[in-house]
């Protein structure tokens, strides 16, 4: 494959620049620069790209270079679950915008709501992530032998990109937000959890938070450095950008249909069979694929109405 063909190919599956390749892929610059001296890029890249692209016809059939296509599956894999990523990003934020619009009004990029309260998301960020260190034994004086509730760590999370995602839309625009976080979405979870790690990790949201808000940080750069720490943090604790995403739209749909059935005024069933609406929520997450917030809403609708 020559060179041009290689830069085109890496613009389909969503990287911007060439560096965003080099940090995402394992080769280094140097590579980079070699490939372009001499125009040509290594097999095993080539090959990559065209399993990228459904072209089975160009898999080999010697052992040894089938050994090459194993090793490059993982990150085939990881590269095609990444080309469905702008449009998973682009549902988060237009998703996000319309809850904002819809409880704080319009123009709330103002930094004031419709009952001219004002709206601080890095203070939002803050507490968040304080709520997800009380869910580790961080405390020397008490509970000191207790584990992690990972599941409410990831919800933490959940709800720090909540207003992490508020304020990058306080700061640009839908497409713009989705070019900037699009890259920083591509990474594998850990399975290795070092909880002291974790907590470190996202108590630096914290202080990005706390710097912009007391102008120590400029505001735009801050938002890179916001989106690379919480994607870190994310990585860290063992939350996939898939699972994020999945729990992104189930909370925020689940928050809508119990607005939709009587939570306000107090007649909404809580428990679903013995079960909490939010359990209910997760367990139909793990069935879907590739979860919409349409489909997810028809199947609480579906369950709400088999509820005792």
């Amino acid at each position: 494959m020559i060179y041009k063909d290689f830069k085109e190919g890496i613009k389909s599956l969503g990287f911007i620049t060439i560096e965003d390749f080099i940090k995402y892929s394992g080769v280094s610059s140097d590579d980079i620069l070699s490939w372009e001296t001499k125009n040509e890029v290594p097999y095993t890249i080539s090959l990559l790209l065209h399993i990228l692209k459904g072209e089975k016809d160009v898999l080999p059939t010697n052992w040894a270079l089938q050994n090459i296509v194993e090793e490059c599956l993982p990150l085939a894999t990881l590269l095609e679950e990444a080309s469905s990523f702008p449009h998973k990003l682009e549902e988060m934020f237009l998703l996000q915008k319309q809850l904002n619009d819809s409880t704080n009004g319009k123009n709330w990029e103002l930094g004031v709501n419709k009952f001219g309260k004002d709206i601080n998301w890095l203070r939002c960020i803050h507490m968040e992530v304080s709520e997800l260190i009380e869910s580790t034994p961080w405390k020397h004086w008490k509970n000191i032998n207790s584990n992690p509730d990972m599941n409410n760590i990831h919800v933490e999370l959940v709800d720090i990109w909540h207003f992490l995602m508020s304020y990058i839309l306080q700061e640009t625009n839908v497409p713009k937000a989705v070019s900037l976080v699009n890259t920083h979405c591509i990474y594998e979870a850990s399975s290795d959890i070092d909880i002291k790690f974790m907590v470190k990790e996202a108590e630096k949201l914290s202080y990005i938070a706390l710097a912009i808000d007391t102008g120590n940080m400029p505001s735009f750069s801050g938002v890179e450095r916001f989106i690379d720490q919480f994607f870190r943090c994310c990585k860290i604790s063992g939350l996939s950008f898939n699972w994020l995403q999945k729990l992104y739209i189930g909370k925020n749909c689940l928050n809508q249909f119990r607005q939709d059935n009587g939570y306000k005024e107090g007649t909404y069933k809580k428990i679903w069979n013995g079960k909490e609406d939010n359990v209910v929520m997760v367990s139909l997450l793990e069935k879907i694929e590739n979860v919409s917030f349409d489909e997810l809403y028809n199947n609480l609708k579906i369950e709400y109405s088999l509820a005792k």
